[in-house]
């Protein structure tokens, strides 16, 4: 299983983003391995309204309906105050709420590895998939 983050999907959503490419060549290598592919809804809300700013509505939409192959953990209040208090004790002013999620999650799921440019992923312990095992 690996996380898929972001800065990830929205690589692969504008043409014209640096890690484009890149980005679609990674997650088509997790496709074909067959690999499950963990969110999470902060990350759909985050995305989705990302997409519609930049890219339009109908980028959105396509991703809305796309993302429903994903494995979608939807945050609840357990989580959600878990990273909050990660959030209040972290000295990056960088690292987002939806990033702390991001971690909690991943932490309980087990992955190591996320689909990213994020590099706030990596300062929290995890690996980016590099597309290669």
């Amino acid at each position: 299983m690996i996380f898929l983050d972001t800065s990830a999907i929205y690589a692969m959503a504008d043409r014209a983003d640096p890690h484009h490419e890149l980005a679609l060549e990674r997650f088509l290598a997790l496709i074909d391995a067959g690999e499950d592919i963990l969110t999470h809804n902060y990350i759909l809300v985050e995305s989705l309204a990302l997409l519609q700013s930049r890219l339009g509505r109908p980028a959105a939409l396509k991703f809305a309906r796309d993302a429903r192959a994903f494995i979608v953990e939807w945050v609840d209040q357990r989580t959600h105050d878990e990273a909050v208090r990660h959030l209040a004790r972290s000295g990056d002013h960088r690292v987002s709420l939806v990033d702390q999620v991001s971690f909690v999650i991943m932490q309980r799921h087990g992955v190591a590895t996320a689909l990213a440019f994020d590099l706030d992923i990596e300062k929290a312990g995890f690996r980016l998939f590099t597309g290669r095992w």
